[in-house]
């Protein structure tokens, strides 16, 4: 019976462990240590812990536990290891399989922080990257070497709302023998099934849409438990990167009502993207579920929606941008994304400002490029929202 059960009723109740006072909403266990019976107990749990044994809350714990069970089941993963932040989880995932000597490829078209351990922080270690263009199935290939053992995408880059074919980059990838790391963020567990499409190991932000309502850092990794109870947590629980139990119920509440958010949310982007299309201020509209998007045939493959986010390009530059951002009265200006309030974005002067002016035209994050993280309010007030600030525009 459990296995058949769907998205929604997986949110509510996979993965909960009750104590002996059979509360309804899961605990929160604020511990930093666990007490054992006996030494010879103790001595046992640190050669081989079980699956509702606990050590060290840097380790895990069990409200850290019934997060990582039940984004599990959501993704279709094996396993999963909850971080203090979407970087967290990032920074892991790649740092724990790479040594001197390693090369990695990656999307160019990346999340400022994403770009930074990418260009910055692994070469500094020894590690070469390659950055390709994303979309470019050929590009993957010829990047490929002898020593590749990881490659790094966006399932949709940010800002600029490229799709990636992960089917296809997976084939190149594991054909050279590497792993495939795949953000999932904008794409969301709800629209894709990412590991089901070839990724070997997906990672989250738990900040945007999981937790949905601006409240907690969080990340996930999840991938095989080999990976995940491997490499991973040997890393993770010796760099400390660890989720707080505070912060993993707040997570297990956002999971329950993800489904329903997600879904509201990419109505209302559908709806604002077709409607802004074409505005006499707006040189492009950007949306996975519009037909003008140059991936719109492989995310309609990939996804059952087009995602929260669409990004436009106002006429005017940054000046007349500027106008647009100070005249909108219901979207707030924040550089989150995936929250029950609609939040705007300038990536050139926010998220991307550390890129040269040429990364910046190469990546297409020109001065006239917003994010619109779609949120939860009345479609047509935010549709209004957005026409009278482009007036003044």
């Amino acid at each position: 019976m459990k296995n058949t059960w769907k998205t929604r009723t997986k949110l509510v109740h996979e993965g909960t462990r009750r104590s002996q006072y059979g509360e309804v909403s899961e605990a929160i266990f604020m511990t930093q240590g666990y007490v054992y019976p006996n030494a010879e107990a103790a001595k046992a749990r640190f050669v081989e812990c079980g699956d509702d044994e606990y050590i060290y809350s840097r380790y895990t714990n069990p409200t850290v536990s019934m997060f990582e069970d039940r984004i599990a089941a959501l993704e279709g993963a094996e396993d999963a290891f909850a971080t203090a932040t979407g970087m967290a989880a990032v920074n892991g995932a790649l740092f724990c399989q790479l040594k001197a000597g390693d090369h990695v490829v990656s999307a160019k078209a990346l999340f400022g922080s994403c770009l930074f351990i990418l260009e910055e922080l692994l070469p500094s270690f020894g590690v070469e990257v390659t950055f390709v263009e994303g979309t470019d199935l050929e590009a993957w290939r010829a990047a490929m070497r002898p020593n590749t053992k990881l490659a790094f995408v966006e399932a949709i880059s940010n800002p600029t709302l490229q799709t990636a074919d992960i089917s296809g980059i997976s084939e190149v990838i594991h054909a050279g023998g590497a792993k495939l790391i795949v953000d999932n963020v904008f794409a969301t567990p709800i629209f894709q099934r990412t590991l089901e499409l070839g990724a070997d190991i997906v990672v989250y932000s738990a900040t945007k849409h999981i937790d949905g309502q601006g409240r907690c850092l969080g990340g996930v990794v999840l991938g095989t438990k080999e990976f995940i109870r491997g490499e991973l947590e040997t890393y993770l629980k010796h760099t400390g990167g660890a989720l707080s139990p505070f912060n993993a119920w707040v997570m297990l509440k956002g999971l329950e009502t993800l489904d329903l958010r997600c879904n509201a949310q990419a109505d209302t982007a559908l709806k604002i993207a077709k409607a802004v299309e074409g505005h006499p201020k707006l040189l492009n509209t950007i949306y996975p579920g519009l037909e003008s998007h140059p991936q719109f045939a492989l995310a309609s493959r990939q996804m059952t929606a087009g995602g929260t986010v669409v990004s436009i390009d106002i006429k005017g530059g940054q000046e007349a941008t500027f106008k647009f951002l100070n005249a909108l009265e219901i979207i707030l200006l924040s550089n989150n994304l995936g929250d029950a309030k609609s939040l705007v974005t300038h990536p050139a002067t926010t998220t991307h400002q550390r890129l040269s002016p040429e990364m910046l035209a190469d990546l297409g994050i020109t001065d006239g490029l917003v994010r619109i993280s779609v949120g939860l309010e009345d479609a047509d007030d935010l549709l209004t929202d957005i026409l009278q600030a482009l007036d003044v525009a």
